[in-house]
């Protein structure tokens, strides 16, 4: 039995799994993966460390079913983006990578909007997450590094490198710095603005493109697959929205993981404060990353001492938690422990109840915590829907916390839109399989592949008998965070030696 061999690098974990061309996960496995982060707003990791783990997990596989093993026809790879891997000449890490919500080319922001021609259209959407952010954060804090650079490339691009020796990209994954290696009308590129060059960025392609065939003499049991394609696939949200069946126009997305990603796709070409617009192939994607999400749960039950960090713990605790009476007056939960990206770019923002009372238990802060990831979504939902001018016909949802069925009908009803849920909880698996397939020629196309690939098995209405409910909420909800992110900034700006502070030992 033929089968592809598709990974997912998530921002705390990754899968690999053998998949039929029915869609068919045969088998998996999967593990933790390390991020170094050292002191408020720095996210690090070795991305030989990923290397390391997809060699375990392939082995693991590989013990497992080495029959299915030696008939993987193709590879393909989704992993997490806004990453950098900053290889010099000799393909070696200059540095760790630097992930997703590391906040610290905030710092940059002022003498980089300096530099840059206001001229050039991606200017606008330069902030701390931004990878030309990141570069310029490089070069003002170590220079050796920044002038040693020879490639920029996306997580999943890197493991691609190491299986088959050619550095290559996608055009999605690669989208913000593809932009800013253009010339803007009457001036120049962004990457020369700063004092590097578009030759960093690697080779580019589309995420069914062969990048090249695994090359011999790789680790056990990867030398096994010795001339096996590996398909560019592109960034895990992307993958998963092909997983879900959701690449399709006027449909919305959320990819409900660690931290929440949200977007509508559309055959038009729209712009929304504060949302990512980039285009996907025939479609356009509006919306993008945040930074809370299930971890913001596994943050609160934690702290609570109501739960390890382990997600059996968590989804445990949170069952029992939900499942006790409410107080009849609600909470409002701002879920911003890290800062926010999408809409509002702001590592300064920092999560708060309001409105506790002494009435209120710890099943009352439960639900506010999903309500307010929820409300989140709402106002990315809002902004996209108003930027087309028309609602969207459902949401998709994937990821780990889109399991949890009570958290699925909150969005609903507060998005006031029908959740879907798909047959496979891996859904950037399912998405990387149906690139492979895709690009072995057994699809014509990925719109081909996801509607053979992918079995709606949930769907949730919104209860219109909410809407008197959350609609007020969702007003306080917004009224809130205006209210209190000039607070949040101030004490984000604020830091104390630990040994300085009332209540430990000097």
């Amino acid at each position: 039995m033929s089968v592809v061999l598709a990974c997912d690098l998530g921002g705390t974990s990754m899968r690999a799994s053998l998949v039929d061309r029915d869609g068919n996960v045969l088998m998996e496995r999967g593990e933790t993966v390390p991020v170094t982060t050292e002191g408020i707003g720095r996210s690090e990791v070795d991305a030989n460390d990923w290397w390391q783990a997809l060699i375990r997990l392939v082995h693991e596989i590989a013990s497992g079913a080495p029959h299915l093993f030696d008939d993987v026809r193709g590879v393909a790879i989704c992993a997490i983006t806004r990453t950098q891997v900053f290889l010099g000449c000799d393909g070696q890490q200059l540095r760790p990578a630097i992930t997703w919500k590391d906040a610290r080319a905030q710092s940059s922001l002022d003498r980089l909007a300096e530099q840059l021609p206001d001229e050039h259209p991606e200017k606008i959407q330069v902030n701390a997450f931004h990878p030309l952010a990141r570069l310029a954060w490089l070069r003002d804090h170590e220079t050796s590094v920044f002038e040693n650079l020879d490639t920029v490339l996306e997580p999943k691009d890197y493991l691609n490198f190491l299986l088959t020796g050619v550095r290559s990209t996608d055009r999605i994954s690669m989208a913000r710095l593809l932009a800013a290696a253009t010339r803007g009308k009457g001036c120049i590129d962004l990457l020369t603005a700063i004092g590097t060059s578009p030759r960093i960025l690697p080779a580019v392609g589309g995420p069914c493109d062969c990048v090249g065939r695994i090359v011999a003499n790789l680790p056990a049991p990867l030398d096994r697959l010795s001339g096996v394609p590996v398909f560019s696939c592109s960034h895990d949200t992307w993958s998963a929205v092909v997983g879900l069946g959701g690449m399709r126009a006027d449909h919305a997305y959320n990819i409900s993981g660690t931290t929440e990603v949200f977007g509508v796709l559309s055959e038009k070409i729209a712009q929304a404060e504060g949302l990512v617009s980039v285009e996907w192939q025939d479609l356009n994607q509006l919306g993008g990353p945040g930074q809370n999400g299930a971890d913001t749960v596994a943050w609160f039950l934690s702290t609570m001492g109501l739960a390890s960090e382990s997600a059996d713990s968590i989804g445990t605790a949170l069952s029992e938690l939900l499942g006790r009476q409410r107080n009849e007056q609600p909470l409002v939960f701002l879920p911003y422990l890290q800062g926010e990206r999408v809409p509002f770019w702001d590592p300064g923002l920092r999560g708060a109840f309001v409105g506790l009372h002494r009435n209120h238990t710890a099943t009352d802060m439960a639900w506010a915590v999903l309500e307010g990831v929820a409300f989140h979504n709402r106002l990315v939902l809002g902004r996209a829907e108003g930027a087309l001018g028309h609602p969207v016909k459902e949401i998709r949802v994937g990821g780990g916390a889109a399991a949890n069925a009570l958290w699925r009908q909150v969005k609903a009803d507060i998005c006031e839109r029908p959740v879907v849920a798909t047959h496979e909880r891996e859904a950037g698996v399912l998405g990387a399989a149906a690139v492979a397939w895709t690009g072995l020629g057994v699809f014509g196309s990925l719109t081909e592949a996801q509607a053979r690939l992918v079995r709606v098995v949930h769907r949730h209405e919104p209860d219109r008998r909410t809407d008197a409910i959350y609609r007020p909420l969702f007003d306080l909800f917004q009224r809130s965070q205006n209210a209190l992110a000039p607070v949040s900034r101030e004490l984000a700006g604020l830091r104390h030696p630990a040994h300085m502070l009332p209540g430990i030992k000097r």
